[in-house]
């Protein structure tokens, strides 16, 4: 069915877009935009007053632990969950089991979103064979069989000579490199931010030089090999100023960062909460502006969630034993929206991080809503308020640090390729 979006504020800073527009959608495509459209017969109308419509947003990473982790989250519930959260792509990292190394992983995954997916997935496959960080996977197989991306994400290429043949392969493939920076050395078995609140609570620390070390190492070698990469999960105030200063050299590095990372700091940790242990741990106030200004002045090009799905007994457990990761595909919307709110940046700016950045930094033809472009659309209610609650959340798993927090601004209609897949109550 046809759809005609009216009188919403329609933002897509791919156009330079801002104002209170219609929009038409046809078979699947953006069939017009401008005002007073009109409604044939048989059009589906949604009334947009009062809402922010965007092209749909698009999480670059995400983990839909599928195949062989399903009892965490699957393809099914992955994408419902990034429905509801008003995102109509996501990008799936390989740390499956089997780890996604190979034409017949993804080939699995793709088919299986295509299948019974509620959104796009676009697969990123493993850097090296079995994510192990000893031999180069075929990227040119994997980018072949559809990945838009290679990582080993949960594990950093500790190795800085396969590191350098890596990016050289990855450029001359024409495929993305996702870097996770992290000098596990300096890491060790921490379990949050080094500092004064993990000696007060008797927890190990992680240092920020773990992570500032391996960002210069990474960025150093993209210098040196002229070849893009992109840091993933940026927390430190140290990676965002290191990431700075070489996009001003023009390196071709493009980095993210996540909701908890400009919304958390360390202090989450007390109580030991569980919910609240991942990697890179949630940092200091101090950092949390770090995040906040390199999200300001473009240094920080993208916010992803980083969706660690994981069973309640992965978490259930103490503190040093419990799993890293969070859910955060259906919270990620209202805790960003909360960057405009402060004046962080503006709904155009936040738009661009949001769909915008990670189409161009993926190389999908998604993240705008030109005419003939794919009709993949988010209509968000600014003012809506809701409680996060388990039970209500399309996620497998529950963990999530924010559960019992009221939120501020939600999804009201997710569409994908000209289809509502997700729909406010």
């Amino acid at each position: 069915m046809d759809i005609l979006i009216k009188g919403g504020r329609v933002i897509d800073p791919a156009q330079e877009l801002d104002g209170k527009l219609d929009i038409l959608v046809a078979d699947g495509r953006i069939a017009g935009i401008g005002k007073k459209l009109t409604a044939g017969k048989g059009i589906e109308v949604i009334d947009a007053r009062g809402m922010i419509v965007t092209p749909g947003l698009i999480d670059m990473h995400v983990h839909l632990r599928d195949p062989g982790l399903e009892y965490k989250e699957d393809i099914v519930t992955g994408t419902r969950a990034a429905a509801a959260g008003g995102f109509t792509s996501v990008a799936c990292m390989p740390n499956t089991k089997p780890v996604n190394d190979s034409k017949a992983v993804t080939g699995y995954i793709i088919a299986k979103a295509a299948a019974e997916g509620a959104v796009n997935v676009f697969p990123v496959g493993a850097v090296t064979q079995g994510s192990k960080g000893e031999h180069l996977a075929e990227m040119g197989d994997l980018k072949e069989a559809g990945c838009v991306a290679v990582s080993d994400d949960g594990r950093p290429v500790t190795n800085p000579e396969l590191m350098r043949r890596a990016l050289e392969y990855a450029k001359g493939m024409g495929i993305l490199f996702i870097s996770h920076a992290e000098d596990l050395g300096l890491a060790g078995d921490g379990q949050m931010n080094d500092g004064f609140t993990a000696t007060e609570l008797g927890l190990k620390g992680i240092p920020w030089v773990a992570e500032d070390a391996a960002t210069a190492r990474d960025v150093f070698l993209a210098e040196f090999t002229d070849s893009p990469i992109h840091i993933a999960h940026v927390s430190t105030k140290g990676a965002v100023r290191i990431i700075r200063e070489a996009k001003a050299r023009g390196v071709k590095v493009t980095c993210e960062t996540a909701p908890h990372y400009f919304t958390l700091t360390e202090n989450a940790v007390r109580g030991y909460d569980t919910n609240a242990k991942m990697n890179p741990p949630l940092r200091t106030a101090e950092d949390v502006e770090a995040i906040k200004a390199g999200l300001a002045d473009g240094t920080i090009d993208a916010i992803a969630t980083d969706h660690a799905p994981h069973h309640l007994d992965e978490k259930d457990l103490e503190f040093a034993l419990a799993l890293n990761g969070i859910i955060g595909l259906e919270t990620s919307l209202p805790l960003s929206l909360a960057l405009v709110e402060a004046k962080v940046l503006d709904l155009d700016a936040l738009v661009a991080r949001m769909s915008t950045n990670p189409a161009r930094i993926l190389g999908i033809d998604r993240g705008t809503l030109a005419q003939g472009a794919v009709a993949d659309i988010t209509v968000i209610d600014p003012d809506a308020r809701w409680t996060v609650e388990a039970e209500k959340l399309a996620s497998r798993s529950k963990n999530s640090p924010f559960l019992g927090r009221e939120m501020k601004g939600r999804t009201t209609y997710t569409i994908v390729g000209g289809k509502v897949v997700y729909k406010a109550g």
